[in-house]
């Protein structure tokens, strides 16, 4: 067993919005991610993602509406969904997906 502090690992990334895998477990990837103030921009996926916001603020945009998912909440958001995450997000992000 290993213990990951994803706070550290979010802030010793280089690059704000660029995912590193952390570990997988029951054949999903777990990655952190360093949300800066930015927007990152629509995706959309084939899968079903799960976005926790560990730390800070996740301000999720989706079917024209902008969610704010704090620290401890945590979205899944379906397969063939755009999404993008707004302006003013900021803290540590982790996704689960496959």
């Amino acid at each position: 067993m290993h213990i990951t502090h994803l706070a550290n690992v979010a802030r010793e990334l280089p690059t704000a919005w660029r995912s590193s895998i952390v570990g997988r477990a029951a054949g999903a990837n777990l990655k952190v991610v360093r949300m800066d103030d930015r927007a990152y921009p629509d995706e959309v996926h084939d899968f079903e993602e799960a976005l926790l916001v560990v730390d800070g603020c996740m301000l999720l945009e989706s079917e024209g509406r902008i969610q704010r998912v704090e620290a401890g909440c945590m979205v899944i958001v379906p397969a063939g969904l755009p999404h993008a995450v707004a302006p003013g997000s900021h803290g540590t992000l982790v996704i689960v997906d496959q």
